[in-house]
Order: structure tokens, then C-alpha cells, then sequence
């Protein structure tokens, strides 16, 4: 199959041209797509979409900004009528709770054996932070606001407790479960839904400030395996055990599956900040470069590899994402242009099987999906919210006879028949014209090849009637367009404008709706230059894949 595809890329693709646009220097770029609608190549979860809450506070600067406010998960305004309503119109956002302060977090609960105060500054400490403490006060109301916006809740947990610091960053010692054991148990007793636990923050390989040996930090799961076990032992479910929220490093991470074994780390989470600095002026530039982008699909491709060979019953998360660390870009990462890395990210990553991707952040830096102070969405949250609603869990396989700077990634379509495609144009002066087809076309004898369009819709409607109904079968078929572009041009406009209309929030104060452009399915399929477009082709039979 894969030589036949290729020869069908091989041809198809002789007749695709850049032509001069006459009087305007817009190029027009034909291409043809082939999406194998026989088998998906990748699953993901049905909760794909996360996003994380950070325990950062007003006094985390970087480059002479402070861009975090009240953004900490110890004093974020749980009232603000944006913040519920932005989680509920996911209708369950994966939420992770944790960061770089995590491991010097304390939870006032049970026996304590430090006084229970805010993070502060100070000096000589690790990230320049003191200690910091959750009052089960501040917990139970981050509960009570999850109950009313029902998220699916993964909360990181202090791994450094008990350890003592050696030399350069490293961090030895058994770990000290008593603070965690007691946290777990009083969220038990309470009835809170915790849907998994995750152990450590960015600990694994050199690590960032702090490290932890492979092999002490895979006997340590274990016991928290035992915890998490115990205390949940009357419970129906028991919440999974994510590990270790840290930067890929091949040898270390094989490490910890062989040590932890079988069935004890059910998610392996990796963070990815491929972007570099958030004050580095490269980072328009590198959003906007399909070729820098593609370097991360090298990191993607070795961590499935090394999860299949040394632990086979793990799942893979991106636990953490911002494109450019440090807090992100000022006026880039929560602008328009940001979308071309994010989407990148997302339909990337989950041809490898990452199975969920956490942004940073919900809230806070200069990354956030929310702006921090008014929660007003920034671009990448209608990104996001339009991926949750319309890609399903099953990813298939794209070949394009497209230049680089044309992106198509392609889903099974969420809860209904059909796909959902993604382009993203790169390019600043050519208009793609694309055509999808469809890989079963070209398995096919060659009577059915040579029948007409008009059969073949209808020939793919008869397949899908759960969409169209059989007496529609006549009626004209239409695809859904999205298509985004920053408001008067601009790629660092902090508004979104979707077929045409900003995206703003309500006169009553909601999310606004997210229509669909409804395009005759057999009219000339366009994305202009440094757009972004998804389209639902409902009429694509993919039900051998998406079954």
C-alpha cells in the first residue's frame, strides 16, 4: 500500500504549479491531498485539549516582567464569571495542576511540620522561591469551583519532601510520602475527583533547578503506587499515576519504566518548550518556519519509541507546553501568530500517540489561554476550543504533494461521520487550492475509479446516512469551514476573527458561538496566506478508521 500511495503522490503531484497571480503578487499553489480513511494511525484521548493552572505568584519575573498577577492556583479569582465559563464551554477541560513550585509545595493536613505561609522571594532557594503551603481551606474551594465546572482534574505532587541537596542540582534520598499521604487521604474523605496524580516537575535527566536520580525516583512510585491504591481501595475508580512531567531524556526515562515495572506509571508526561526564550527576537520567526518547528517531531518519535520498548501498558501526555519558556513571549504567545506553532503542536504530537497535550497556561505568563486579569480568551483558546469540538480520537495518516509551508493534519471527526482537517498556511504570499481525497479511491477497481464526482459523493453519503439521512441524498452536500485570521491583518492582534467576525466575548458576557461557514462540498477548497482553517468533511468515508 505505502508504494502504491506513493505513486499516487508521485503523479498527482506533476501538475501542481505556482502560478503569478496577474496585477498582485499573490501566488496560487494547487495541491493534492490523500488521507487514508482505511486506518487510523494514532489514537488520542476523547479529553485531548488540557490545559494547566501554575502555582507561579505576582513576584515571578522574567526579563523585567511579571506577568503572572493573581494567577497562582493558591489565589486565582475563582469567582469571575469568564474563568467558569471559559472551562464549561469545553464541557470537561483536562486541567493539570502543578509547576517548577510544585516540589516545594506543603499541604496544611495532618501533621505538618513547617508553618503553612504563601511562596515568597528569597534568595539561595531553589528558583529563588521559599517554600509555599496549601491550605485545605484554598483546596476545598478550587473543589467546590470544579464541581460547579466539572474539569477532569491531574494535580502534581511535591517530589522532592524528604530529599536533601547533594551537589550542582542534584537531589538525593528517599522520598517522604507522610505531607502527600495525608493530602490524598483528606482529598478521599472529601469525595473529590481526582482523575490522576502526577509525581514530580521537570526532575527527570539534568533537570530544571533540581534532579533526581532514575532509579530512586522509580522506586518512589512504587510507593506512591501503594498509597494511591490503599487509600482508594473501596473506591470504584482509582485515579492514574502520571510520572515524571519532566524534558525527554532517553536513558532516563527507559530507566524509570524498567525500575517502576509493569503497571505501576500508567501515563508518561514530557514537557515541551521548543520555542526557546520567551524574550528571544528569533521567536515570530521560528513560529513561523515549518522546517524549525519539525525539529520536535524527532523528540515525539523517540519517546513513543522508547515507551513501546520499555513500557508497553503506559500511555504518553505532553504535560506541559508553552512554546517558549520562562513565561512565554510578551505580545506573541497570547497573539494570533501563536495558533501556527499551537495547532502545530497539537496535530503533531498526536501522530505519535501523545494521547493528551497540556498547554501552559489556563491562566498566567504571557501563554495564557485566558488573559490573567479580565479572562478574556486569547487567540490560542478559540484554537484549542475548536479542536476539542471538532477532531476525534482517531488520527489517519496525510500525504501531500504540498511545499512545506502548507500544514494538513487530519482527524477522525468528532461525534459524527466524516473527518475534520486542519490546514496551515506558513506562507505570506500563496493561496493553496486543496483537494482531499480519499486513499480508498485509489484501491478501487478501475470502473469505480473513473465514475463520476457527483457518484461518489453520493456513493460515500450512502455509507454515512447517519449524517445526512436517505431521502438527503439529492440535496446538495456541503463541508463546514472555520477559517481563523488575526483581526486587520495583523498576526500579533490579540483578537481572532473566525469567517470573517471577531471573536468576542457576548453583550451578556459568554463565550461567543462558533459557527461554521456550510461551502458546497464540490466548490474549490481555499486557505489564504498566514491563515489557519478547519474543515469538516462529513461526506469523507473514514468509517473503517473511525469506527
Amino acid at each position: 500500500m505505502e508504494f502504491r500511495l506513493s505513486l499516487v503522490l508521485i503523479l498527482v503531484s506533476l501538475p501542481a504549479i505556482l502560478a503569478q497571480g496577474v496585477g498582485n503578487t499573490k501566488k496560487v499553489g494547487n495541491v493534492k491531498v490523500v488521507v487514508n480513511g482505511i486506518l487510523a494511525i494514532a489514537q488520542v484521548d476523547n479529553n485531548f485539549i488540557c490545559a494547566t493552572i501554575d502555582w507561579w505568584n505576582h513576584e515571578k519575573c522574567d526579563y523585567n516582567q511579571c506577568p503572572w498577577g493573581s494567577a497562582s492556583a493558591l489565589n486565582l479569582n475563582l469567582s469571575h464569571p469568564l474563568l467558569a465559563k471559559s472551562i464549561q464551554a469545553f464541557n470537561q477541560l483536562r486541567i493539570r495542576i502543578g509547576g517548577s513550585l510544585e516540589d516545594q509545595l506543603l499541604y496544611d493536613v495532618g501533621n505538618l511540620k513547617y508553618p503553612c505561609h504563601p511562596f515568597r522571594k528569597q534568595s539561595h532557594s531553589l528558583f529563588g522561591f521559599s517554600r509555599g503551603c496549601l491550605p485545605m481551606s484554598r483546596w476545598d474551594e478550587l473543589n467546590q469551583f470544579f464541581s460547579k465546572t466539572r474539569p477532569i482534574i491531574t494535580f502534581s505532587l511535591n517530589a522532592l519532601s524528604g530529599r536533601h541537596h547533594k551537589s550542582g542540582g542534584v537531589w538525593v534520598g528517599d522520598w517522604d510520602s507522610s505531607n502527600t499521604y495525608d493530602f490524598i487521604n483528606y482529598t478521599v474523605s472529601k469525595g473529590y475527583q481526582i482523575d490522576s496524580w502526577e509525581f514530580g516537575n521537570e526532575l527527570s535527566g539534568r533537570g530544571v533547578g533540581a534532579s533526581v536520580g532514575a532509579e530512586q525516583y522509580g522506586k518512589d512510585l512504587i510507593k506512591l503506587k501503594h498509597i494511591i491504591n490503599q487509600l482508594y481501595n473501596k473506591s470504584r475508580t482509582k485515579p492514574a499515576l502520571v510520572a515524571p512531567g519532566g524534558f525527554y531524556d532517553q536513558a532516563w526515562f527507559a530507566k524509570l519504566l524498567q525500575v517502576s515495572g509493569s503497571g505501576i506509571v500508567n501515563v508518561i508526561t514530557q514537557h515541551m518548550y521548543n520555542l526557546g526564550a520567551g524574550v528571544d527576537p528569533k521567536l515570530v520567526s521560528r513560529i513561523l518556519n515549518p522546517g524549525y518547528l519539525d525539529r520536535a517531531s524527532g523528540t515525539f518519535r523517540d519517546l513513543e519509541q522508547t515507551v513501546k520498548k520499555n513500557g508497553p501498558w503506559a500511555s504518553i501526555w505532553v504535560g506541559e507546553s508553552g512554546g517558549a519558556y520562562n513565561s512565554g513571549g510578551r505580545n506573541v504567545s497570547d497573539t494570533f501568530v501563536n495558533s501556527f506553532w499551537y495547532l502545530d503542536q497539537l496535530g503533531m504530537s498526536a501522530k505519535y500517540n501523545t494521547r493528551v497535550y497540556c498547554r501552559q497556561s489556563l491562566v498566567g505568563g504571557n501563554y495564557g489561554l485566558l488573559n490573567r486579569t479580565s479572562f478574556v480568551p486569547n487567540p490560542d483558546y478559540y484554537s484549542a476550543l475548536l479542536w476539542h469540538r471538532l477532531m476525534g480520537q482517531g488520527v489517519l495518516a496525510v500525504n501531500s504533494n504540498a511545499s512545506a509551508d502548507l500544514r494538513t493534519y487530519a482527524h477522525c471527526a468528532r461525534g459524527r461521520a466524516g473527518i475534520t482537517v486542519v490546514l496551515i498556511n506558513f506562507s505570506n504570499d500563496t493561496d493553496f487550492i486543496v483537494n482531499v481525497e480519499n486513499i480508498l479511491d485509489f484501491n478501487l477497481g478501475a470502473h469505480e475509479r473513473n465514475i463520476s464526482k457527483e457518484s461518489y459523493f453520493k456513493r460515500s453519503l450512502k455509507k454515512t446516512v447517519s449524517w445526512v439521512g436517505r431521502k438527503a441524498l439529492d440535496k446538495p452536500v456541503y463541508r463546514e469551514e472555520y477559517h481563523l485570521t488575526p483581526k486587520k491583518g495583523n498576526l500579533r492582534s490579540k483578537t481572532m476573527v473566525l469567517n470573517g467576525a471577531p471573536l468576542e466575548i457576548t453583550k451578556d458576557g459568554n463565550i461567543p458561538e462558533l459557527e461554521p461557514a456550510h461551502v458546497l462540498a464540490n466548490s474549490p477548497l481555499t486557505i489564504s496566506p498566514l491563515s489557519i482553517k478547519f474543515v469538516v468533511l462529513p461526506y469523507f468515508d473514514a468509517h473503517y478508521a473511525c469506527a
